[in-house]
């Protein structure tokens, strides 16, 4: 049970660093090895089916977050928080580093599955934490940081991922997992196991919400993939105005990174409409990107559109987490968040999938996301409808 033993310690500023920067490892992940996908490609290209296989080897671990994130917040439900997380770290130290040593692709995708598995323990207590640590205003704060911290934090991984690459050659990149010891190290000293209240023991008699948390999954889910569709394929949307380099491209993601962050604050100051009306005003500025993005084929409008998706998306994640959050009691928040975070990395496995499958029935990419804008704005509509519904309820 949570919080045997725990001592009644009260969470700040140490406590909320030390988990943003917990949250920003998984991310690590995948972005500070895009820089060298291409030296990796080269590498194993004598290896059949590299060019399936080492692209996996980047974004399985996203898989793994999705699969193993219900049993790590089922798991710190039962065995603790602090212990668990920390363990995690270290593990994520070694596994992250053992394909600097290897020379065989099956093995690094192992090591990289096993990666992913620590990384869901990681990024399901780095958000349960926030709960446990903090309420109300203090705990949307840091859950806002949170997003915005990963959104920033990516564009300079990947600068730091390309640099290392440089130098080292394809595997430079791994040394970045090395990192975990320090944050392992900080989190065993400034993190403490939340202290169990009485009423913990008699809510965790109590059902799973179910009917609460699952919709709530499933919504974050479509945000994850209305998400994830333009910043894993920004390139091949901004070709479709024409040749585009590298760098544009690059600056161009850049930006899209600093309008999260930009909605994870816009989220913070809208706190009081948060739930039903921020996903509406969410989706209906992703919707309006999509829009522009599959109907004008100009770079300037289709950057802009990637930009407004990216914002509603930074808007909308927070509230969704937020509303999660406050719908569980503390002793299921490690299940219910593990539900969470499982649904919205499962939304980045199969992004790409998702959007390959409505280009090949649209017939054109600029047709699948008229699709992707006519769903952000029936979402919008309805979400709307129910902003107007709790209004008339509440009067």
């Amino acid at each position: 049970m949570i919080g045997s033993g725990a001592s009644a310690r009260s969470a700040g500023k140490p406590q909320g660093f030390i988990l943003l920067a917990t949250a920003v490892l998984p991310i690590m992940a995948i972005v500070s090895l895009i820089p060298v996908l291409p030296l990796l490609l080269g590498e194993f290209a004598d290896v059949p089916s590299s060019d399936f296989l080492v692209p996996m080897a980047l974004t399985i671990p996203a898989l793994c977050v999705a699969l193993f994130s219900p049993l790590a917040g089922w798991l710190s439900d039962r065995v603790g928080r602090k212990h668990l997380m920390v363990g995690a770290l270290v593990l994520y130290a070694v596994f992250g580093i053992l394909p600097w040593f290897l020379d065989n692709l099956f093995q690094i995708i192992a090591a990289r599955f096993a990666l992913g598995v620590v990384e869901a323990v990681i990024m399901t207590l780095a958000t349960v934490l926030i709960g446990d640590y903090f309420a109300g205003e203090r705990r949307e704060r840091w859950i806002a940081a949170q997003i915005a911290a990963g959104s920033v934090a990516a564009i300079i991984l990947i600068a730091i991922g390309g640099l290392l690459g440089e130098l080292l050659g394809s595997r430079g990149p791994f040394l970045l997992y090395l990192l975990a010891l320090p944050i392992a190290l900080v989190a065993a000293i400034g993190l403490f196991e939340p202290e169990a209240t009485a009423s913990n023991a008699e809510d965790n008699a109590g059902a799973f919400p179910f009917r609460i948390v699952l919709p709530l999954s499933l919504v974050t889910f479509g945000i994850g993939i209305v998400f994830y569709t333009v910043t894993v394929q920004l390139g091949p949307i901004l070709e479709t105005s024409g040749p585009v380099s590298p760098a544009q491209i690059g600056l161009i993601g850049a930006l899209c990174n600093l309008a999260v962050a930009a909605g994870s604050f816009a989220f913070h100051r809208g706190r009081q409409n948060a739930r039903p009306t921020l996903l509406a005003i969410g989706l209906a500025v992703a919707g309006l990107g999509y829009a522009g993005v599959a109907l004008v084929p100009s770079l300037f409008v289709l950057a802009a559109g990637a930009i407004l998706v990216c914002f509603g998306s930074g808007l909308m994640l927070p509230n969704m987490l937020a509303w999660t959050m406050r719908s569980l009691p503390a002793p299921m928040r490690g299940r219910g968040m593990g539900l969470w975070t499982g649904s919205f990395f499962l939304a980045q496995f199969l992004a790409p999938l998702v959007l390959a499958a409505f280009t090949g029935l649209a017939g054109s990419l600029s047709l699948a996301l008229i699709v992707y804008a006519l769903a952000a704005a029936a979402g919008a509509l309805a979400a709307f409808i129910k902003t107007r519904s709790g209004q008339r309820a509440a009067t």
